[in-house]
């Protein structure tokens, strides 16, 4: 692996024993089948019956930026520590909570509220396919969709996908994303390669295997006549995405990188320099902030002020919150 790296091996130890507390717990409902998700007409953004404004984005228009900041929260369903993130529970209070923050950063765009689902959630351990991964039921993402839509926000599909890879678990999903407030949020620390086990190793993803995702994802918006669709890749080292000249653009696609470092402002500029400085153009950059990570030791002191996060330049595109 190339590039600076922060020390972050205790961090991925500790998700992985929390993600195994909550399925042991029962938290965790078994597995869908593959048949695929059966998305109620009256929900669907497709289909005969569909009206034509569904085929926008939540808050109007087909295409994200510059129109749109967006400001969301991740989550997994029944964590009620929030370890993974505040979007969990009452999801009618996460949107009040998120319009909220979304006034601090709407001072030069309108707001675009996201929530960011974790539906394939990595795993210390392999599981009955070897995979190191679990899917949520396609029920989770129907009510995470549901509450999404509640909002007018978008709802992205965030992938850690282990020992499988991004594109299995994107097509198990696929009639969700032909949805037009549906997106994906692709997370390289995640993907190992063969014989790696989360939580022991980083992994790791190539700009090549990241354009096989937006090209298949620009497929989807073009056969079903889709507004631009936003794909987010989260990223806290250089080491995690090689070659990022192999992601191509993609005028159907909004492509955003979300640097992910974790600990006090002082850190956070230094790892957002480092990788949101001179992107391509069809890269648009984001920043994650975190509740628990940012303010407390090892890694942190406070978290930063929103007026702090808009000072960076560039300045966030996309700013989310766990």
């Amino acid at each position: 692996m190339s590039g600076r790296t922060i020390k972050r091996s205790a961090l991925p130890a500790l998700l992985l024993g929390v993600a195994a507390a909550l399925l042991l717990g029962g938290c965790a409902e078994p597995e869908a089948t593959a048949t695929g998700p059966n998305i109620d007409t009256e929900e669907a953004g497709q289909g005969a019956q569909a009206e034509p404004a569904r085929l926008e984005l939540p808050r109007g228009g087909t295409e994200v930026f510059p129109e749109y900041r967006l400001v969301g929260y991740s989550g997994i369903k029944a964590d009620s520590g929030f370890a993974f993130g505040r979007l969990t529970g009452d999801l009618n209070a996460r949107c009040r909570e998120l319009k909220k923050i979304g006034k601090n950063y709407d001072k030069d765009r309108k707001i675009l509220p996201v929530f960011e689902f974790i539906p394939v959630l990595v795993h210390g351990t392999p599981g009955a396919d070897g995979k190191y991964r679990s899917r949520a039921p396609f029920s989770e993402v129907k009510e995470y969709l549901r509450a999404a839509r509640r909002c007018k926000a978008l709802l992205l599909l965030n992938i850690q996908p282990g020992r499988s890879e991004f594109m299995p678990e994107l097509k198990y999903y696929e009639k969700f994303l032909a949805e037009p407030d549906v997106g994906v949020a692709l997370d390289p620390e995640w993907a190992m390669d063969p014989g790696e086990v989360p939580g022991k190793a980083l992994g790791r993803t190539t700009g090549a295997e990241l354009n096989t995702a937006a090209k298949y994802l620009a497929g989807l918006v073009r056969e079903n006549e889709l507004p631009q669709k936003v794909m987010v890749f989260h990223q806290f080292n250089l080491g995690a995405v090689e070659q990022l000249n192999g992601l191509k653009p993609h005028k159907e696609i909004a492509i955003v990188r979300s640097v992910d470092g974790l600990g006090g402002p002082h850190i956070k500029r230094e790892e957002y320099d480092l990788l949101a400085t001179d992107l391509p153009d069809h890269i648009h950059p984001g920043f994650k902030l975190f509740y628990t990570e940012d303010v407390h030791s090892p890694w942190g002191s406070r978290l930063m002020t929103p007026a702090e996060v808009m000072g960076l330049k560039p300045r966030p595109e996309y700013v989310l919150y766990e």
